[in-house]
């Protein structure tokens, strides 16, 4: 059924105190379709709702105000930054918190954990049947991986678009037999919030070599081979890391057979010269991958399920060979932090993070030894993002370190006669320039970090002084 009005919608839909509602994240900073939604929810008196999002951005300003109102009461997100996560942070929230990943979220729809009453899912189009796409329309942003396990598991499916097509679609990432109603809006948002974050190679110093140091340590390890897998970040010295991976391809005469996760304009440029045979997107980041996945048969829309389930026997990922990511935190037995900073502010979640690193042959982490006085290397970090045993190698701009479990990693760099340092070393010449720095007191839990597979792997606490 296609509704024009909000009203309209409400008074068809079984809202309910205590009702799950969940979103996507494609539209990132530009979304407007949850803070509209959310805002509809609170003139009908909904209370003691639970948020499921893919992730939460700055731009969400509703959810921050329903928070503090108390009418949200549990957050399940896979990410989320700017002032909602402070808010969150500082105990706000009347429930808990639980971040998941991506992988794990899908695993969790399917699995009908935490089940979704409605799923109020963005569509920059749909045609005449009800079928949807990210691909064209007046705010396309590309692919819908992160929209498809609500679309199918969700009680209710709710698409919320600005565009009705006039031909059919013959691809559609949601079909119309999984849609229950159709909300047309003026807006679902500004396809260019998609692009919030870097996006641009890094021009620092500092992160150039870090990733000429990265592309290095790939080349001693002998990735470079033809139907190499590879997935790196949107981040400046990823995205640095990814065109010195693209140019050792072509001046090799080399050919990857796939790149996934989220992709960007330099991922479309390496499809479109031939450097690799297919890109799985889970994901568009820039306005380049948006028209790219819509002109390119090899540029492959999927599931988050079929990205990084680990339940999915074809999850893209099982045969990744090297994932590049980040880190806030590392600490002496190779975890990895992207949750929280030192202090356990909220700043950002997993996203794939654990997902790749815990299937990919080989993960090295790329960061700064440290950020202004905040050292990169702890004895402990504050949150475990990713567990240890599924880091290989961390790279930062004072040299390498391995993870001691990786002998044979160890071997080959000795063999190629690459140094590398013990990871307690670069923690030493770290506390140098920074001092050691003092451990903060942790205060009240407000949630959990969840395992991609559904266990608690670790606690967040409030943070000090509120």
């Amino acid at each position: 059924m296609t509704f024009k009005t909000l009203a309209a919608l409400f008074d068809e839909l079984p809202l309910h105190d205590g009702m799950t509602v969940s979103f996507h994240h494609h539209l990132r900073d530009g979304d407007a379709v949850m803070n509209t939604i959310l805002e509809a929810m609170e003139e009908r008196d909904v209370k003691d709702i639970h948020l499921r999002a893919s992730a939460l951005f700055p731009v969400h300003t509703v959810a921050e105000r329903l928070v503090a109102a108390g009418r949200i009461e549990r957050i399940t997100t896979n990410y989320m930054n700017g002032p909602l996560a402070l808010l969150v942070s500082k105990g706000s929230l009347r429930g808990e918190v639980v971040m998941q990943t991506h992988g794990g979220r899908a695993r969790s729809l399917i699995d009908n954990e935490r089940p979704v009453d409605v799923a109020f899912l963005a569509a920059a189009a749909v045609d005449r049947d009800g079928n949807a796409t990210g691909r064209e329309g007046k705010n396309p942003f590309g692919s819908m991986g992160y929209a498809v396990e609500d679309a199918l598991h969700a009680a209710v499916t709710v698409i919320v678009t600005d565009t009705v097509l006039d031909e059919p679609l013959t691809n559609p990432q949601i079909p119309a037999r999984e849609v229950d109603h159709i909300l047309l809006v003026d807006a679902i948002g500004d396809a260019q919030g998609i692009m919030s974050g870097t996006l641009e190679m890094t021009k620092d110093p500092l992160g150039k070599r870090i990733a000429r140091d990265a592309v290095g340590l790939l080349d001693a390890l002998g990735i470079f081979r033809d139907g190499v897998s590879f997935q790196s970040g949107a981040g400046g010295t990823s995205l640095a890391i990814s065109a010195g991976f693209n140019r050792i391809l072509a001046e090799r005469g080399l050919t990857a057979s796939f790149f996934s996760g989220g992709i960007t304009r330099y991922q479309v440029e390496a499809l479109e010269e031939g450097l690799v045979e297919r890109l799985y997107d889970v994901q568009c980041f820039d306005d380049v991958a948006v028209a790219s996945l819509a002109r390119n048969d090899n540029h492959i829309a999927i599931s988050a399920s079929r990205y990084a389930n680990p339940k999915d026997p074809e999850r893209i990922i099982k045969d990744l060979d090297v994932v590049i990511l980040g880190a806030s935190q590392v600490d002496v037995d190779f975890n990895v932090n992207v949750t929280t900073d030192s202090y356990g502010r909220i700043i950002g979640g997993s996203g794939g993070h654990a997902d790749t690193a815990e299937e990919a042959k080989l993960t090295v982490i790329v960061a700064p030894l440290f950020r202004g006085r905040t050292p990169l290397i702890v004895d402990r970090v504050r949150t475990i993002t990713t567990p240890g045993k599924d880091v290989d190698c961390l790279v930062t701009e004072r040299g390498i370190a391995v993870n001691p479990a990786r002998k044979d990693l160890q071997d080959r760099l000795r063999e190629q006669k690459v140094p590398f340092f013990t990871i307690e070393e670069l923690q030493d010449i770290c506390h140098r320039f920074t001092g050691r720095p003092a451990e903060t007191k942790r205060h009240d839990r407000i949630g959990q970090v969840e395992s991609r597979h559904g266990t608690e792997q670790d606690t967040l606490h409030k943070i000090k002084g509120e």
